[in-house]
C-alpha cells in the first residue's frame, strides 16, 4: 500500500541518518463503554469517536464525520446528529478534537456502529486518509447479524464473532472494497494504549502487519487483553485535489474488537 511503504521508507532513511522516526499507523476509532450488554441496567452506553496512533496514544484532530450510525434490528439508523464535539489530552499533553455520544439500546441483538470520517490530510505522506470504521455491541445474548455487511465503501466483515473474545483466540476477517473481496490486502494491527501497557523494544512492534490471502481473508492471534484495531489498507481509485495538485487517497476498512483475559470479567 502506497502510504505504508512511503512511511517505512522515510523512517528507514531517517534512522540511517541517526534520527528517531516511529513507524506508526493511523486508526479511526469507535470505542463503546461496553461491547456486551447483559443487564437492563447497562442499556445506555457511551461511545467515543476519535482519530489516533493507538499504540502510542498520539491524537489527531477529527472533523465532523460524513456519516455515523448503527445497524440494528435489520436496518441502519442515522446517529450523526447525536454526536457531540469534545476534546481530550493525548500522551503528549496535546488537546485533540474528537466526538462522543450516548446511545440507549432498545432491543436485543447486534448493534454495529459505523463511521465515515472526512478525509484527513497527512502532510508527511502527502496522502488523504479515509478510514471506514466499525465496532459491534451485542445486547442480551441474541447473536444473528455480527457478520452483517453495513455497505461501507471499505469494510472488514468479521468471520470470527467480534466480541466475547478471550486472549489467545484467533480472529479472522474478510476485507472488501465496493462490496468485493480484496486479495492480499495489507492489514495493520495495533493495541489501543499498547505503548503505555506493554511498550515496544523496537519500532516494528508498534504496528503488526500482515496480508490477507487470495480471497481477502486475514488471520491474527490475539496476544493480550484490550481493544485491538484492524485496518485493511488500499489505495483509492480516485485522487483528491489540494492546492491545485492531485494526491492519492488511502482507504481503510477498520474494525475494533476487545479481548479479555480468562477470569478477568469485563
Amino acid at each position: 500500500m502506497l502510504s505504508t511503504k512511503f512511511n517505512r521508507l522515510v523512517a528507514g532513511m531517517l534512522l540511517l541518518a541517526g534520527v528517531s522516526a516511529p513507524v506508526s499507523a493511523h486508526f479511526q476509532v469507535i470505542q463503546p463503554s461496553l461491547e456486551i450488554i447483559s443487564s437492563s441496567k447497562e442499556r445506555t452506553i457511551d461511545l467515543d469517536v476519535f482519530f489516533t496512533h493507538p499504540f502510542q496514544g498520539l491524537g489527531l484532530d477529527m472533523k465532523s464525520p460524513v456519516q455515523f450510525g448503527v445497524f440494528s434490528g435489520g436496518k441502519k439508523h442515522n446517529l450523526l446528529d447525536s454526536l457531540q464535539k469534545t476534546t481530550y489530552t493525548d500522551v503528549e499533553n496535546t488537546k485533540v478534537q474528537a466526538y462522543k455520544t450516548r446511545y440507549k439500546v432498545k432491543s436485543p441483538g447486534e448493534h454495529i456502529f459505523y463511521v465515515q470520517p472526512q478525509p484527513y490530510w497527512e502532510e508527511a505522506e502527502e496522502t488523504f486518509i479515509v478510514h471506514y470504521t466499525k465496532t459491534v455491541v451485542n445486547a442480551f445474548g441474541v447473536e444473528e447479524d455480527w457478520d452483517h455487511e453495513v455497505g461501507l465503501k471499505a469494510e472488514i466483515i468479521p468471520l470470527t464473532r467480534p466480541y466475547a473474545i478471550w486472549t489467545g483466540n484467533v480472529f479472522q476477517g474478510l476485507v472488501k472494497v465496493n462490496g468485493k473481496p480484496v486479495p492480499h490486502a495489507i492489514v495493520e494491527v495495533e493495541l489501543l494504549g499498547g505503548g503505555k501497557e506493554v511498550g515496544a523494544t523496537a519500532e516494528s512492534f508498534i504496528t503488526q502487519t500482515l496480508k490477507a490471502d487470495a480471497n481477502g481473508v486475514f488471520t491474527y492471534g490475539i496476544p493480550r487483553s484490550g481493544w485491538w484495531g484492524f485496518a485493511a489498507l488500499v489505495e483509492g481509485e480516485k485522487t483528491m485535489r489540494r492546492n491545485n495538485k492531485e494526491y492519492p487517497v488511502e482507504l481503510g476498512a477498520v474494525l475494533w474488537i476487545k479481548a479479555h483475559d480468562m477470569g478477568a470479567g469485563k
